[in-house]
């Protein structure tokens, strides 16, 4: 009997031994497999960490050899300015618009705005040295009014043209702003239509600056335009060959081709855009964007004489400079829907 317990005893463990092998290798096999995803995982995150460092001293390297070759660019234009021809400033000067426009795109924005500045001091250099050069109007005799005779009608005085934009009296000027009269533009008119025609822009720098309730056609190629201080306005304006400055403006409607777009402080504004490079904003609220639509006879000629590429157009790119969250989009400008866009300007 106590045999018979004993082999009875001793069945179960072995019925048990052959499972002990069994589970031992499922565990073998399982830790591997555990092992080697974290392996895996671990390997990943190195590789990626080596492509964002790699691609880090990608972007250092770019950065290096544009501040290099911008700041030889700008001590070339600033040398032919001083003492050189302009129209080979003035080429070099597009040349130095190009590059920046070109490497925005690896650039911090730190050095986006200091290229800027440096361009738009560069513009305002050069349209001072354009007006410098300028000949001075020759004296020529005045004829003497004559009297009317008894009994005629005084003739009537010829309505007053708004004058060539200048800056306001305690205003300083627009950053990129020349100092003194500007070659050509609106200055102080309201609720009129106004127009500046291909020959008087051709290559021209042109200001917009206080005007109320207008309406302003620039057909052809200005060099750069800056719109200041206006109030319910709707400036069409041809391409510009190199940048546009809106400065101070509110509830105005403006469709504009160009290399560069500044906007500051300016609201409630609805901007139809062919810009080239990414468009900038500061102190600025609910202004919105939508691509340009605007077209006239001789557009296509003028887009060829300002150097600007039709097919490039990053109108809803848009930098604002007191908007630093990267995770969230800017409340300060928007995108126009497009049953709301604006097709027929005529």
């Amino acid at each position: 009997m106590e045999a018979a317990a004993g082999e009875t005893a001793a069945a179960p463990a072995a019925f048990m031994a052959p499972l002990q092998p069994e589970a031992a290798a499922a565990a073998a096999v399982v830790l591997p497999e555990r092992l080697q995803r974290r392996e895996a995982e671990r390997q990943q995150g190195v590789e990626r960490q080596r492509q964002k460092k790699e691609a880090q001293v990608v972007k250092e390297e770019q950065s290096e050899f544009f501040l290099a070759a911008f700041a030889r660019e700008r001590e070339a234009v600033e040398a032919l300015l001083a003492a050189g021809p302009l129209e080979e400033a003035a080429a070099r000067l597009q040349g130095l618009q190009k590059l920046l426009t070109e490497s925005v795109r690896f650039l911090a924005p730190y050095e986006v705005r200091q290229g800027q500045e440096a361009v738009a001091r560069l513009q305002g250099d050069l349209a001072a040295r354009r007006q410098q050069l300028q000949p001075k109007k020759k004296f020529a005799f005045r004829t003497l009014k004559k009297e009317a005779a008894p009994g005629s009608e005084p003739r009537p005085a010829e309505p007053a043209r708004p004058e060539p934009a200048a800056p306001a009296p305690g205003h300083g000027p627009a950053e990129g702003e020349e100092v003194g009269p500007p070659l050509c533009g609106f200055s102080g008119a309201e609720d009129e239509a106004l127009e500046l025609g291909p020959a008087e822009l051709l290559q021209r720098d042109v200001v917009l600056s206080e005007l109320r309730g207008c309406r302003v056609r620039l057909r052809g190629n200005a060099n750069t335009l800056r719109v200041r201080d206006c109030r319910g306005c709707t400036v069409l304006c041809g391409p510009v060959s190199t940048s546009v400055l809106v400065d101070g403006c509110s509830d105005c409607l403006l469709v504009l081709a160009c290399q560069q777009l500044r906007t500051h402080r300016t609201r409630n504004s609805r901007f139809y855009v062919q810009v080239t490079s990414r468009a900038v904003i500061e102190d600025c609220t609910k202004v919105s964007f939508a691509p340009y639509t605007w077209s006239y006879p001789g557009i296509e000629r003028d887009f060829e004489s300002s150097g600007l590429d039709r097919k490039r157009n990053n109108w809803n790119l848009v930098d604002d400079f007191d908007w630093l969250a990267t995770d969230k989009p800017s409340p300060n400008w928007s995108l126009i829907p497009e049953q709301e866009r604006i097709s027929c300007w005529d």
